[in-house]
């Protein structure tokens, strides 16, 4: 599978639905999940979190999110000791107050990402972002 936007996320934009911003943060904020694809498989079917099967350390929020001319950015992530299965992509959600179950997935991105695939082993794993941005739509 090649790099996605979620065609549920995108639905929920063009209808302005609930969560579906991604400048917030904390509780509100985008966060990215490390997966492992011998476990999720991508479906563009897949509307929330709770689709996710596979997840590999401690989710991480995407601080400092901008939108500029349809390019989300954002500052890097670094997960910290990190053990598990392998991880051959990353998941973007959009957190908000309630369940995992309300969590829009935003993105899946499997490629041109410096360092994946990665086997961890209980140390530190950074993504770096691409100069010209996480992803445009």
């Amino acid at each position: 599978m090649a790099n996605a936007i979620y065609p549920k996320y995108k639905e929920a934009l063009l209808g302005a639905a609930a969560n579906s911003a991604i400048t917030g943060s904390g509780a509100t904020g985008l966060y990215a999940a490390l997966v492992d694809t011998g476990t999720y498989t991508y479906s563009s079917a897949h509307e929330f979190y709770s689709s996710l099967s596979g997840v590999v350390g401690t989710d991480q929020e995407i601080t400092t999110p901008t939108l500029t001319n349809g390019t989300v950015d954002g500052d890097n992530v670094t997960y910290t000791a990190v053990s598990g299965a392998t991880v051959e992509a990353i998941v973007l959600y959009r957190k908000n107050a309630g369940a995992n179950t309300t969590w829009r997935l935003v993105a899946y991105i499997d490629t041109s990402v410096t360092g994946l695939p990665v086997t961890p082993n209980g140390g530190d794993i950074s993504i770096t972002w691409n100069a010209s941005g996480i992803f445009t739509l």
